[in-house]
């Protein structure tokens, strides 16, 4: 069973935000707000938070570009997980990935389906790999990026979790690109 081994020193992770719609504002994004509560709360460090419209390329060009900065770690993206025609969010993510995380879904339905039921066939949550950066594409509701973050990802990117967790392994994220 999981757990947190208080031995370990907890290590502060670099999350960026990243907003998917296009209706959202600074003003009125209350899944990234949500988000940022969480991971600020959690003792994590906000290095960038942005609202991109519901755009494959403009959201797989931010992606890009945030895995390509050394001061982020993990890229977490709310909005466009649905079956609607401009939920494109999930396309974006995996123009990116070098690596999915396939469980990531598969968990959070599993989490999603105790809270929603059925409705939970309709999300398609995401997680993945590129250039050493973690990145999760969480639906865009307040409540759905709750449910990531406390069952998944706030025991994931917390290094005394315990049997493993997402950040013992970022040094060997890149080891393929060391071996060249």
């Amino acid at each position: 069973m999981s757990r947190i081994d208080e031995s370990r020193d907890f290590i502060p992770v670099r999350i960026a935000v990243l907003t998917v719609s296009d209706t959202r504002t600074p003003e009125d994004d209350r899944s990234g707000n949500t988000l940022v509560e969480r991971l600020e709360g959690a003792g994590h460090i906000l290095t960038a938070r942005d609202i991109v419209r519901d755009d494959r390329k403009q959201i797989a060009d931010k992606l890009q570009s945030w895995c390509a900065d050394p001061k982020i770690d993990v890229v977490l993206s709310t909005g466009g997980t649905g079956l609607t025609g401009r939920d494109v969010t999930v396309e974006a993510h995996r123009d990116v990935y070098e690596k999915e995380i396939e469980a990531f879904g598969t968990v959070f339905t599993h989490i999603s389906l105790a809270k929603i039921g059925t409705s939970a066939v309709q999300s398609r949550a995401t997680g993945g790999v590129a250039n050493g950066t973690y990145l999760f594409a969480l639906p865009g509701s307040p409540s759905a990026c709750r449910d990531a973050w406390d069952e998944i990802l706030k025991l994931q990117l917390d290094y005394r979790h315990r049997p493993c967790n997402f950040v013992e392994i970022f040094p060997r994220l890149t080891e393929h690109q060391r071996r060249k």
